[in-house]
């Protein structure tokens, strides 16, 4: 796959088997997400690849009970919005029960730290395209990145008190009839271009 192709076909995968990445997959997406362009090359986006499942359930039961908590505001952003009356439902998975989670985090007080950490996610995401894997950025932690909870816990999984969670992403095998992630290609509507010569 080309890279402009992987590029325009890549969509997010919501519904995922649970079989396994394999380990040359995953060694592959985790390249590309650490040769991604980062500020005075810093490199320092630290990748927390989570596989087991017991972890993940409970990271998801604490990303859970702590939307479940939260109030909806008028003006508070859709996708949160949606997450907080799921939880409250009882019923939500924040990583969409994908077989891998890959959390990117990176230095609290660094000025780029999100912008470096973006471009890692979307070099995994278009790697996992080119391996027909499906894939979904995840905002969820980085809403709750100040949570005591969700802070207590990944603190266990290896972050740093002086880091941040910016970003992360679901990984795996789409669950669909092929089992490839669908790529039809989504239209442009928004995205403003202004060119000036």
């Amino acid at each position: 796959m080309e890279t402009f192709e992987a590029i325009r076909t890549r969509r997010s995968t919501r519904i995922f088997t649970q079989d396994p990445v394999t380990e040359d997959s995953l060694g592959k997406i985790i390249a590309a997400g650490r040769f991604a362009p980062c500020g005075g090359n810093n490199q320092t986006t630290h990748l927390i690849i989570i596989r087991n499942r017991q972890i993940l359930d409970e990271l998801s039961v604490i990303v859970r009970d702590a939307f479940a908590k939260m109030e909806v505001q008028p003006d508070t952003y859709k996708s949160l919005k949606a997450s907080i009356n799921a939880s409250k439902n009882g019923n939500y998975t924040f990583h969409y029960n994908a077989p891998v989670l890959i959390i990117a985090a990176n230095k609290i007080a660094y000025g780029n730290a999100m912008a470096d950490c973006a471009c890692a996610i979307e070099n995994m995401m278009l790697e996992a395209n080119e391996l027909d894997l499906g894939s979904c950025w995840i905002n969820q932690l980085h809403w709750l990145d100040n949570n005591p909870e969700v802070r207590a816990y990944m603190s266990k999984l290896g972050l740093a008190d002086d880091e941040t969670i910016c970003a992360s992403m679901a990984l795996g095998r789409a669950a669909t009839n092929d089992n490839l992630p669908i790529r039809t290609e989504r239209a442009i509507t928004g995205n403003p271009l202004t060119l000036v010569d």
